[in-house]
Order: structure tokens, then C-alpha cells, then sequence
């Protein structure tokens, strides 16, 4: 398996104060969207706000209080162009947003776990040497992809 090594940090960036923080995600039901990431991911509400019309949560993961997911529900969202994806490579066809990756322990212990809370996976675990991972994909119940990622030794 190849080693990925990334490249050094740039600390003389303008930008070098820049972190993650969140990832936004439309739904049409904000209601039913909390309760998928809270029962199937065990995910918190951190916070809710209104918006115009729509209303809007932050849910974290289990532990981690660094990143959140941003639930954007109510209003009249467009549909979207394309099914819920069933296959990897068919959802790489088209552009715009893919999808959010979150860090596992164990890609397969995870995958497992979902299944049995009645989670669609929609990629089994594969490994990509490329970058020293093992992932897998699944998805909400609104066709929105999400990627497992464990490190590899």
C-alpha cells in the first residue's frame, strides 16, 4: 500500500486560520432529518434557528463538539436533478456537492452497524492506497451521500 503524505502546512497563508466547521445539508423535512441523524448516527442537536422560512439545526457527532452538520428544512426546496444514488460511480457523473466524510475506527464495524439501524449503504468497504484509507459510502434518507473513512496503517 502506498504511503500519502500530505503536503507540509502553510502557516505563512493569509489564510492559515482557516478550519472545517460545517456542512450544510437541504432537506424537505427538518423534523424527519433530526431524527435520522440523531437515531441512526446518534448525532446531538447543538443548536436550531429560523431562517426566512425554513428552519435550521447544528448536529454534531457523538464526541465531537468541531464539527457540525447544518439541517436546512421547511421552506420549498427544488428538486433535485437527479435519483438518490445507488451505485458510487454512477453519482460521480454528475456536479456540484458530493458528499461529507466522516472518520471511523473501523470502516467495516461502522458499516455494520448502520445496516442493522436500517442505514442504505451504498458503497461496501473498499481500500484506496492512494491515500492510505478504507471507506465506504452510505446515504440519508433524503439520497444524500456520506463517506466513512478510516486510516490505514
Amino acid at each position: 500500500m502506498a504511503d500519502f503524505i500530505p503536503p507540509a502546512p502553510n502557516s505563512a497563508s493569509p489564510f492559515a486560520d482557516m478550519r472545517g466547521h460545517h456542512v450544510a445539508v437541504r432537506t424537505p423535512d427538518l423534523e424527519i432529518a433530526k431524527r435520522w441523524y440523531a437515531e441512526k448516527l446518534d448525532f446531538r442537536v447543538v443548536a436550531e434557528w429560523d431562517y426566512a422560512d425554513e428552519q435550521l439545526a447544528y448536529m454534531a457527532p457523538p464526541t465531537d463538539d468541531h464539527f457540525y452538520i447544518e439541517i436546512l428544512g421547511g421552506g420549498e426546496p427544488a428538486p433535485i436533478e437527479t435519483r438518490p444514488y445507488t451505485d458510487l460511480g454512477d453519482s460521480l457523473k454528475y456536479r456540484g456537492y458530493h458528499h461529507f466524510c466522516l472518520n471511523v475506527k473501523s470502516v467495516d464495524e461502522t458499516v455494520e452497524t448502520l445496516r442493522a439501524r436500517g442505514v442504505t449503504i451504498v458503497t461496501e468497504p473498499f481500500e484506496l492506497a492512494a491515500i492510505s484509507r478504507r471507506l465506504a459510502f452510505f446515504s440519508d434518507p433524503f439520497g444524500n451521500l456520506i463517506e466513512l473513512a478510516e486510516v490505514l496503517a
